[in-house]
C-alpha cells in the first residue's frame, strides 16, 4: 500500500473505524485461518456474514467462536465445495433466492501445493479450486453484487503470482505437474481475474482487488510441507524448508487477514479498482 492509500492502515494493521451495519458479506473458507479471521473481523463492524466453506461442522464452530466474542454478531454458514460445480451453483443459488444483496465478496478460499488430483469436473485441482471454481462463484453472483453497488469482490492471490506462468497448452499440467508450479499459475490466474473484472465492470460501481496476504501460518501449506507430489530427495528439502520458514517468516491469520479487511472496507478505495495489494 503506498501513497494516499494508506490512511486506513498503519504498519500492516487496519486502523479505520468503519461499520457494517446493513451490508452482507460472503468469506469463502472463513472457517478457519485468514478467512476467519476476516468474518470476526467484518463481523464486528456490523455486517451480515456468511461462512462458505466446505465442512459446515467446522463452520459451525467457527461461527460459535465469534459469537462468544460478539455476542450480537449476525454469522450464518452454508456448505460450498469449490471443486464441485454442483455445490458452487447450489450455494449461489441459495444466495441469490435468500438474500437481498451482497455488498463485499471475498475469494479467500484455496489450495496449495496438493498432489495430482482433479475436482469433481475434472480439472486439475489447484487451479480448479483457486481460480475456476471461484470464476464460477463470482460470475453467479454478479448480479446480486452489481444491484448492491457500491460494493467490492476482494480474490485472496498470492506472491506466488510472481514464478506462476499460464501454461495454456496443458492448463490442467495432464503431462508435467509440479505442484508449486502449479499452485503459481493458479494465484497469476487469480491476478487476471481481477483485472479482467475490473475492466468488465468499470462504470457498474463494482470495484475489484487482489491481493497477498504475506506469509501466514495456516493450514493451507499442510500438503507443501509434507511435500507431497515431489520426489523423496526434494520432499526431505521442502519440508525443511517449511520447517525454517514457520520459525523466521510465517505471521498468524489476524495479522494475514488485514489485506483483505483493507481491501474490503477502506474507503479511499472506493474509486480504485483491478489493483494488487500486499
Amino acid at each position: 500500500m503506498s501513497g494516499k492509500q494508506q490512511k486506513s492502515a498503519s504498519k500492516g494493521w487496519v486502523r479505520c473505524d468503519v461499520k457494517l451495519n446493513g451490508k452482507t458479506v460472503v468469506i469463502t473458507g472463513a472457517n478457519q485461518g485468514i478467512g476467519y479471521e476476516t468474518a470476526l473481523d467484518l463481523a464486528g463492524r456490523g455486517a451480515r456474514v456468511i461462512i462458505a466453506c466446505r465442512r459446515t461442522d467446522a463452520g459451525e464452530e467457527a461461527k460459535s467462536n465469534i459469537l462468544k466474542q460478539i455476542s450480537d454478531a449476525d454469522v450464518s454458514v452454508r456448505k460450498l465445495d469449490l471443486a464441485s460445480f454442483a455445490s458452487i451453483r447450489e450455494f449461489a443459488r441459495g444466495i441469490n433466492e435468500s438474500e437481498s444483496r451482497l455488498d463485499v465478496l471475498v475469494n479467500n478460499a484455496g489450495i496449495m501445493g496438493c498432489p495430482q488430483w482433479k475436482t469433481e469436473d475434472g480439472f486439475e485441482m489447484q487451479i480448479g479450486t483457486n481460480h475456476i471454481g471461484h470464476f464460477l462463484l463470482t460470475e453467479l453472483l454478479l448480479e446480486l453484487i452489481k444491484k448492491s453497488a457500491p460494493s467490492r469482490i476482494v480474490i485472496v492471490s498470492s506472491m506466488a503470482h510472481k514464478f506462476g506462468k499460464m501454461n495454456w497448452k496443458d492448463m490442467m499440467h495432464e503431462k508435467k505437474y509440479s505442484p508449486m508450479d502449479v499452485y503459481g499459475q493458479s494465484k497469476l490466474a487469480n491476478v487476471y481475474h481481477c483485472l479482467e473484472l475490473s475492466r468488465r465492470l468499470e462504470g457498474t460501481g463494482v470495484t475489484c482487488y487482489s491481493l497477498h496476504p504475506g506469509v501466514v501460518l495456516t493450514s493451507l501449506a499442510d500438503h507443501a510441507k509434507r511435500g507431497e507430489g515431489h520426489s523423496c530427495c526434494f520432499r526431505c528439502f521442502l519440508t525443511c524448508c517449511m520447517c525454517c520458514l514457520e520459525r523466521t517468516v510465517y505471521i498468524p491469520p489476524k495479522e494475514g487477514a488485514q489485506t483483505s479487511i483493507y481491501c474490503a472496507i477502506a474507503p479511499e478505495l472506493h474509486d480504485v479498482s483491478g489493483k494488487y495489494y500486499k
